[in-house]
Order: C-alpha cells, then sequence, then structure tokens
C-alpha cells in the first residue's frame, strides 16, 4: 500500500506503508545508529516523535522481546529506507512489521531517508505526518502539523507504582522520566537494590526511604515542561544524597538549580558522538537522544561546572555540582548494544555512595 511523509514545509516522500496505516502527525527526527533498531523503538525518549532511521536496511535480524528497553514501542511512527521482511537471526522472535501493526505503529519505508535527513539538518526538526492518504491540497494537513507539539510525555511514560531490583549492594531510588531498563539493570548487575518510583513521586517520599544514592533517568520531551518534577528535583538537590542524572535527568537538576535549557536545531540521536572529559582530556564515544542542551552562558559557575562537552558541535554533556556528591551527563552510559565506553560512570556513582559530600 502506498504511504507519505508529508513535512510541514510542503515536502512530500512516496513510499510504502509499513506497520499500522492510521494518519498520525509527530515531530520527526533521525537515528544515525546502524544497530540497536528495537532498542530505539522502545526508548521511552522517543514518545511524541516519529524516527527516521539513517542507516539504509533496518530489520535484518528481527526482533528480539529480550532486548526492549521497555515493555512497549514508544515512537508515533517509522521511517527507513529498506526494510528488511525476512529476518536472519537465531534469537529472532518476530519481523519489525509485525511489531509495528501489533502496536499499532504507522511506519513508511522505500524512501530517500539521506535526503530526508538532510533536509531536517538544514532546516531543522520539524513536524510531519505519515499518512496512506494522497492529499491534493496539503494546507489542511500542514496547518494541523503546525500545530502539533510533544507534550505529557514524562507522565505518560513513567512508571505508575514503585518497584524494587533486589540487591545486597548499595540501595538506590531512580526516579523514572521515561528510563531505559538498563539504566536500573547497570546498577542492579553491580549489587546495588534499585527502588524505581513513578516521575511525581515526592522529594519527601524518596528520601524517607533513605537511599544511598539517587538517580534521575532519561525521558522525552520538553524539560521546562516539567515544573512540578524540577520543584522535587531541587529538594534532592538540597539534600547530601549522591545524585547522578542521565538524559533527561540531568537537564532538569541543571533547571533546578538556575541554568537554563534550549532546543537544538536537529539533536542528537545516534551511537558514535564523541564527547570529552574535561578533567582528563580523553574522548569517548556515547549513544545519544536528546532534542535539548544545558544553556552553558546560564549556569552559574558557583554551582557547578562543566565536565564533559561534545567535540561536534561543543554543547555541554555533562556537569559537576560543586561541593555536592552530584555529576550529570547528557549522554547514555547504559547504551545497548553499545558503545560501552561510559560504562564506568555507573561505577564512579557507586564509589560516590560510599564517600562523605566533596569540598
Amino acid at each position: 500500500m502506498k504511504a507519505f511523509l508529508i513535512l510541514e514545509d510542503g515536502t512530500v516522500f512516496e513510499g510504502t506503508s509499513i506497520g499500522s496505516t492510521k494518519e498520525v502527525i509527530s515531530e520527526i527526527v533521525f537515528n544515525t545508529s546502524m544497530t540497536g533498531y528495537l532498542e530505539v523503538l522502545t526508548d521511552p525518549s522517543y514518545a511524541g516523535q516519529a524516527v527516521v532511521m539513517t542507516y539504509p536496511l533496518i530489520g535484518n535480524y528481527g526482533i528480539c522481546h529480550e532486548d526492549m528497553e521497555s515493555l512497549k514501542p514508544w515512537p508515533d511512527g517509522y521511517i527507513v529506507r529498506e526494510l528488511s521482511r525476512i529476518p536472519s537471526n537465531f534469537r529472532s522472535e518476530d519481523t519489525i512489521q509485525h511489531f509495528l501493526e501489533k502496536h499499532d505503529i504507522p511506519g513508511i519505508s522505500g524512501i530517500d531517508t539521506r535526503h530526508l535527513t538532510k533536509i531536517l539538518r538544514e532546516k531543522g526538526t520539524m513536524n510531519g505526518m505519515i499518512t496512506t492518504k494522497e492529499y491534493g491540497d496539503l494546507s489542511e494537513p500542514i496547518s494541523r502539523m503546525k500545530g502539533y507539539s510533544v507534550k505529557g510525555v514524562v507522565k505518560a511514560t513513567s512508571c505508575k507504582e514503585p518497584y524494587v531490583l533486589p540487591g545486597d549492594g548499595k540501595k538506590v531510588a531512580l526516579l523514572d522520566l521515561g528510563a531505559k531498563k538498563n539504566i536500573a539493570r547497570s546498577l542492579n548487575e553491580r549489587g546495588c537494590e534499585v527502588t524505581v518510583y513513578p516521575c511525581d513521586t515526592t522529594a519527601e517520599t524518596i528520601l524517607a526511604s533513605n537511599p544511598d544514592g539517587i538517580m534521575l533517568s532519561n525521558g522525552p520531551g520538553d524539560p521546562k515542561e516539567n515544573i512540578q518534577i524540577i520543584r522535587e528535583i531541587k529538594k534532592l538537590y538540597e539534600s547530601d544524597v549522591p545524585v547522578f542524572a542521565i538524559c533527561l535527568g540531568h537537564q532538569l537538576m541543571a533547571l533546578a538549580t538556575g541554568a537554563d535549557t534550549y532546543k537544538l536545531k536537529y539533536g542528537h540521536r545516534g551511537g558514535n558522538h564523541p564527547v570529552k572529559d574535561l578533567e582528563t582530556g580523553r574522548v569517548y564515544i556515547s549513544s545519544q537522544n536528546h532534542g535539548y542542551a544545558v544553556d552553558m552562558d546560564s549556569l552559574d559557575p558557583a554551582v557547578a561546572a562543566p565536565a564533559f562537552v561534545n567535540v561536534n558541535d561543543g554543547t555541554n554533556e555533562g556537569l559537576k555540582y560543586t561541593g555536592k556528591n552530584i555529576f550529570t551527563v547528557q549522554y547514555h552510559p547504559e547504551a545497548c548494544p553499545g558503545p560501552q565506553d561510559s560504562g564506568y560512570l555507573f561505577d564512579r556513582f557507586i564509589n560516590m555512595m560510599g564517600m562523605g559530600v566533596s569540598k
């Protein structure tokens, strides 16, 4: 069946429908990863977005449910150059086509994703529509696209009740802002007992459990939308409990301590982003998925100092908080399928939980 991707600037791509045939309007973003398409599909940070995969062949190793980063896929739509309909992998349990159909996610294949990505790089992230309807007049769908914005996605992706991953080591409270499950798993594998809390949990509730450390997860959407969560994170900052924050958690901690955030032109989404440790000068290859960044001009140097920087564009990739056992990163040290360069940050967090407040 024919399908169309219409961008809000009026550009139209014609391809083949994959997955659900429903019409959807979403923010169109691109991911440059060569592998890990299932982890992309099940990353809650993509809620409210339709994902373009820049690698030309997607689906060749099928779907393995054990590799999912949450219980369901979150993107509104999926856009690929070529879909492999017959996967070859002894672990494969399903095809992408059936997986998308099962979860009512529309997609489109057979379009020039390279050209599409160039448009998004040059003009910036924009809204678009995936549809099987052929519009003669684009004014009505473009009007609807221009009115779309990503809203309420942290609450939608967060767990609804607290749950515990048992361990015999440090006690970690993980605030689920749309967390990939490999964050809790990475801590649990290091012996931590991890209690996962919904995003609207109060700071008082978290601190009453006497955790050795607090983890703020990744998540979707505009960080500034989360006004109440930011207030609670401010209280966590004011406690003496060590905190490690990833991605959205990094942005929310910055907002809670007086800094600002801004939307990037087209974001960082992929598995090959170089970040430089400003203390050691070492460069790590990182997995990233974010559309916002912390504004370094708004950062109070008495509160925090930059710890990591993106080698490609100079944007901030991490902060170390002055006089606090708190550090935050914009990228994903729990990355699956990789790269694994930054996994040591979990070890740093565990070591930090055994220390007093840094001076």
